[in-house]
């Protein structure tokens, strides 16, 4: 009863929204035309979207996004880690840096690589010029776009990875690895047989964050490519802004932000479970 009170008011803020999304998404309400009117539909919202290529297209490259990046900050993540696990001095002074790009505006991240990569003058033509190759236009072709995206996702995140990854390596118990070394294991088998095992619960939660995030790219393809060429780089939470404050699908819109709640809030989910489940079962083991 004394906590009700804090609870009502998290009910409000986190729920109030995502329930009004749900009870928006039934309407028919689009603001280019108000002679409609705000008219019941159900579930034809959900119909459309679903039936929609764009809307597919969208997902086939939120996933792909998120399966390359997130995959490139877990191995990377994992050797910056073991690098600072490693060190026997300025660990902190290292630690603290590592935080820089993590600290910066995605917004400034964004605005940064994609200098990096402009057409004609950028450094990365630069440098492939000098070194005898040609550079592709690299925000005009489909496949290419996609290359200062991801960069400078996993530039940015790739720290935060290796921070939770740290905290995992510093948990492990070092007499293991003397133990190892004693019974003539090599350093490959010692990180198959003992980090990388015990080094699972960090793993997890970096890729639960991380899978949950990328899933709701937004703010870095906004800037760098607003989904383009085309929508080639249109994600599922770039295809909702442009149907739900650009085209003004007020009903629309909402029914793909229910849809991005719901696939977050599974991936979440489950991901909480089976770390619970981990955490019954390796005491036991």
């Amino acid at each position: 009863m004394m906590a009700l009170p804090a609870l009502s008011v998290i009910a409000l803020i986190a729920l109030g929204p995502v329930l009004w999304a749900v009870w928006e998404s039934l309407y028919l309400h689009d603001l280019r035309m108000p002679w409609l009117g705000r008219r019941f539909i159900g579930l034809q919202n959900y119909v459309e979207a679903f039936s929609d290529p764009r809307f597919w297209g969208a997902i086939g490259h939120t996933v792909a996004f998120a399966a390359v990046s997130v995959t490139s900050e877990l191995v990377l993540g994992l050797a910056l880690a073991a690098a600072v696990d490693s060190m026997m001095r300025g660990r902190g002074v290292v630690r603290t840096a590592m935080l820089l790009p993590w600290a910066v505006p995605t917004v400034v991240v964004g605005l940064v690589w994609r200098f990096l990569f402009e057409t004609p003058g950028g450094l990365m033509n630069t440098m492939l010029v000098r070194s005898g190759a040609t550079p592709p236009i690299w925000f005009a072709d489909p496949l290419a776009a996609w290359v200062p995206v991801v960069l400078a996702d996993v530039w940015k995140t790739t720290p935060f990875v290796a921070l939770l990854l740290l905290a995992g390596l510093q948990n492990i118990d070092r007499t293991l690895y003397e133990a190892a070394r004693i019974d003539g294991a090599s350093a490959w088998r010692q990180f198959t047989a003992i980090t990388l095992p015990l080094l699972k619960p960090a793993l997890l939660v970096a890729l639960v964050f991380r899978t949950v995030d990328a899933f709701r790219v937004f703010d870095v393809i906004f800037v760098m490519t607003s989904g383009g060429p085309g929508t080639a780089t249109e994600t599922i939470a770039m295809y909702t802004f442009s149907a739900l404050l650009e085209n003004l699908r007020f009903g629309y819109g909402s029914a793909l932000s229910v849809i991005i709640f719901t696939v977050t809030f599974v991936l979440a989910l489950f991901a909480i479970r089976l770390m619970g489940r981990r955490a019954l079962v390796e005491p036991s083991s």
